[in-house]
């Protein structure tokens, strides 16, 4: 195996050190190189089945991961949904309806290529890891397998538990997860606006897609209190939510 010592060293490294706040460890930027891709990220379910951007490279990977989020739709969603891989060599073969809002912004990016594994254990599935690069093509094989070791290190590190895992699943509002705003914004929305935690998740993928923003930038500007979804029958409030203390 070409890079072995590489590989193994990435692996032992994936499971965080004792300073380490995160719950995955390694350096992502190295392990993207090991498996020859342009980047790669990871995002995990929370039990409140949002998902959490856990570790990425920096750049393209990540903002992948946050269109992804905030338009529920691209291999992620899929692979999260079904528990199976997405690969895909060409992303510009891609039909249109398969992902009509991921798409274009997609590639966009410059990205010609991704593969989605699941992070698995037996028949449930914890996440997912994508890799992506600028050039399209198959992964080679063993450039595969390696991947699927590096997901399935993965799915053992977030099974081991300790108190970020307990902070992860329960997506507490004080705790360093980078989507910790999103949760807790979920959970205004549906207060104000009298709907399920789902729904309120949807409502602000909307409104985010719509204004050409983030969903964390939404959410952020809904837990500020600039923008609530009281009585949401024509759209948020944009200043409803100023100065009150109401949720």
């Amino acid at each position: 195996m070409v890079g072995g010592h590489a590989l193994a060293a990435v692996l032992a490294s994936l499971h965080p050190s004792g300073d380490d706040r995160g719950l995955v460890g390694a350096d992502p930027q190295l392990c993207a190189q090991v498996l020859t891709v342009d980047g790669i990220a990871v995002s995990a379910m929370t039990d409140t089945g949002l998902s959490e951007l856990l570790w990425s490279t920096e750049g393209i990977s990540a903002r992948l991961e946050d269109l992804q989020y905030t338009l529920g739709q691209g291999p992620g969603p899929e692979t999260a949904l079904s528990g199976a891989p997405v690969l895909v060599p060409d992303l510009a073969t891609v039909q249109a309806q398969r992902w009509p809002a991921l798409l274009p912004q997609a590639l966009a990016l410059g990205i010609g290529a991704v593969f989605c594994l699941p992070l698995q254990t037996g028949a449930e599935c914890l996440g997912t890891m994508t890799l992506q690069r600028a050039a399209p093509g198959r992964l080679p094989d063993a450039r595969m397998t390696d991947a699927r070791l590096v997901a399935d290190t993965v799915s053992a590190v977030l099974l081991e538990g300790g108190a970020q895992q307990e902070a992860f699943a329960g997506a507490e509002q004080d705790s360093d997860f980078y989507r910790a705003v999103v949760h807790q914004a979920s959970g205004m929305v549906s207060v104000q606006a009298g709907v399920s935690l789902t729904q309120a998740l949807l409502r602000l993928r909307a409104h985010a897609f719509g204004h050409e923003r983030s969903v964390t930038e939404v959410a952020e500007d809904v837990v500020a209190r600039r923008l609530s979804f009281r009585d949401d029958q024509d759209g948020p409030d944009i200043s409803a939510g100023e100065g009150t203390e109401r949720p």
